[in-house]
């Protein structure tokens, strides 16, 4: 992510005392305090997870434009526009200058919007690292994606769908920016917890260790993380059971015009709710003046300046470099094989609100019950984030293995509704705390006086697989003849290659790496000028 509140740059990386005098550690701890983080604050980071939950801009956002697309669409094989969409014929349209497969455009759609994410986030991710322009950042991403939420409810009819493009892009946009700057406070408001403030105080006074302060440290961060998930998901699940009611009062399953329209008012309804989440943390989130803008730079020119410094200086922090290599595969190979089990599972409950709500539903409660139980398992036994994370990695390379076994029959693959009720359970169980540990691992492996350099770094990473694995699955799709199931192929492969990455990793020497970082940059100020 764009990284963590400006005073971040005054402390040490993750159990840095590796190689450091205790006066050395000492002098560290001692360094001017932020504000503490408030429970009330706290709470008001999780309440705003609540609503920016994907329901509009990463949920009924994109079913609604495959939805349109497939009214809109027409069997290939008839004469263009002569016959309509059925479930059990292909569906094409004409897009950028070529007949495709409407799962085809859908993914292609994807790609170009996370094209578009990786652009802006060069341009304006490090601008959370000068003056308190994060906090800002976030309120207006927010706000627009509040806004192309209601703007749905302008696209109802199928002739419509190149405005269904539109706003299935800025809508995938907006939601991930807002994810992005909002992500960015998850370090700095651990680091200034209480109880992480009176664990550091402990160790200048002897009443602890420096390696237990950073376990401490580290189980806190892991706590926030997966709390926040968990909330995510209680809140969104009675959400969720509202939508049920509204669908009922629409009536959206007695015709298909009803059902289009339906889609409309819930993504209009979960934006409503998403900004009424969102005013807590606007008021309540403590701001912090951050860096000065270097003399040379300007704030469109520094986004570019610190990529290129966070990939220079990462080939001296190998783990750094092997994890990094890690999160863009793995990345790519999970957001992926989620669009592209979404597009199936469209097909197959016929783009039915009701149908795909109670999905959600039942992906949702999994989801919370995984997250909470894999970090009650890691408290409980101490368990490391990395190894965590290797274990919630297994499930991922099983899930495009599910779908790999669809490319050659019809009996299995994500080709029947029973295995869409089963995929949510599964998702949520096994799959979904990757969006916990993948991010804690990020802060394990990060020197903390540059946290918001490399989670910068990580965040265009991260969106720069998330164009690559789309359009690559797009056009496979088109080159073997319209096999929906043919990107697990590629999925499979690669998700199997990175996960060797993440079984390079050291954690402990990434500490000790981090430690010779700092010290080095220190002395040459490499990140002021």
């Amino acid at each position: 992510m764009c990284g963590t509140d400006s005073e971040m740059r005054t402390c040490q990386c993750p159990a840095v005392g590796i190689n450091m005098t205790s006066s050395q550690k000492l002098s560290d701890l001692e360094v001017p305090a932020s504000p503490t983080t408030s429970r009330v604050e706290l709470w008001s980071f999780y309440l705003y997870y609540v609503g920016n939950n994907g329901l509009s801009g990463f949920n009924f956002g994109p079913s609604q434009f495959q939805n349109l697309l497939f009214l809109a669409g027409y069997d290939p094989s008839q004469p263009p526009f002569s016959a309509l969409c059925s479930s059990n014929t292909d569906c094409v349209l004409p897009f950028l200058g070529k007949i495709r497969n409407i799962n085809s455009i859908v993914l292609l759609t994807n790609g170009i919007s996370f094209a578009i994410q990786a652009v802006l986030l060069l341009l304006i991710g490090a601008w959370a690292d000068y003056g308190t322009w994060r906090p800002n950042i976030t309120v207006i991403f927010t706000l627009a994606a509040v806004a192309v939420s209601f703007a749905w409810l302008g696209v109802e009819d199928p002739s419509k769908w190149q405005a269904g493009v539109a706003l299935y892009i800025l809508g995938l946009i907006t939601y991930q920016g807002a994810l992005t700057f909002w992500t960015a406070a998850f370090p700095g408001l651990v680091r200034y917890l209480p109880e992480v403030e009176s664990s550091a105080q402990l160790v200048t006074i002897g009443g602890k260790s420096w390696d237990e302060h950073a376990e401490f440290e580290s189980l806190s961060r892991n706590r926030v993380s997966n709390i926040s998930l968990t909330v995510s998901s209680i809140g969104e699940i009675l959400i969720l059971v509202v939508m049920v009611g509204i669908l009922e009062g629409l009536k959206a399953g007695d015709s298909t015009a009803n059902n289009t329209k339906a889609f409309s008012v819930l993504i209009a309804f979960s934006g409503a709710l998403w900004l009424l989440c969102a005013l807590p943390w606007f008021l309540l989130e403590k701001r912090h003046p951050g860096l000065a803008l270097p003399p040379s730079s300007s704030f469109f020119m520094i986004g570019f300046r610190q990529t290129y410094i966070a990939m220079r200086q990462c080939m001296r922090l190998k783990q750094t470099f092997l994890y990094l290599i890690f999160y863009f595969l793995m990345g790519d190979v999970l957001n992926t094989s989620v669009t592209v089990i979404a597009t199936l599972q469209n097909s197959i409950v016929s783009y039915s609100t009701l149908q795909l709500t109670l999905l959600l539903i039942v992906g949702i409660i999994t989801q919370a019950i995984g997250i909470y139980s894999f970090w009650l398992v890691q408290k409980k036994f101490k368990i490391s984030t990395k190894t965590m994370l290797s274990f919630n990695v297994i499930w991922i390379l099983v899930l495009t293995l599910w779908g790999l076994i669809g490319i050659h029959t019809d009996k299995f693959g994500f080709k029947h509704t029973w295995e869409i009720w089963l995929y949510q359970v599964f998702y949520g169980l096994m799959v979904c705390p990757w969006y916990a540990y993948s991010q804690t691992m990020i802060s394990e492996v990060s020197p903390l006086p540059q946290m918001f350099l490399f989670f910068a770094l990580f965040s265009v990473v991260g969106k720069t697989s998330a164009f690559i694995g789309p359009l690559v699955s797009s056009a496979v799709i088109t080159a073997s003849g319209n096999n929906n199931n043919m990107p697990f192929a590629f999925l499979f492969g690669l998700g199997t290659i990175s996960t060797m990455f993440l079984y390079l990793v050291d954690v402990k020497k990434s500490q000790m790496e981090c430690d010779e970082f700092v010290k080095a940059e220190a002395d040459l100020h490499a990140f002021q000028g």
